[in-house]
């Protein structure tokens, strides 16, 4: 008798193979359960640009204004980053790279973590994490602020919203 199993549960199943040459029907449920989280991520971000793709920000009183430049006149890197967004949504890349160039950057980035992620949680590789050593966190940090800085002096303009 099995030590396992008391004498009044029934003896389990035997797993049943997969026919030779034929493979297992549907995905395993711990590929769904590794699926989940990035996919719902992936649908929450792609619901977001989907609602600023039809709710245009260049529209008056859809959406805030930005709090440092209404009291200061001042742009702050995120400044523009809306309308980059509609643009991006909408499929103008250019308008979107004059409307917040750092934000499109961020776009492309944020594509090719997602792609990481789904790919390593498909094939049940471990989720990926973003560390940055403490030298690239002040080097975006300094990006941003240059790009905060150069887009608010006249030779800079360009990169203004």
């Amino acid at each position: 008798m099995d030590a396992s199993r008391t004498p009044d549960a029934p003896p389990s199943p035997a797993p049943v193979p997969a026919e030779p040459g034929r493979p297992a029907a549907g995905p395993s449920p711990s590929r769904v359960r590794r699926l989940a989280v990035p996919v719902a991520y992936l649908a929450g971000v792609t619901a977001a640009f989907a609602y600023v793709g039809a709710v245009d920000p260049n529209e008056p009183g859809h959406y805030p204004v930005c709090p440092l430049f209404r009291l200061t006149g001042v742009l702050c890197p995120g400044c523009g980053g809306l309308r980059s967004a509609h643009a991006f949504a909408q499929g103008d890349l250019v308008t979107a790279l004059g409307a917040n160039a750092l934000a499109v950057a961020g776009y492309f980035v944020f594509a090719g973590f997602m792609a990481l992620w789904l790919v390593r949680a498909f094939r049940g590789g471990p989720t990926p994490r973003i560390v940055l050593r403490p030298r690239y966190s002040w080097a975006l940090g300094a990006l941003a602020l240059v790009f905060a800085i150069v887009r608010n002096l006249s030779f800079g303009s360009a990169l203004a919203p």
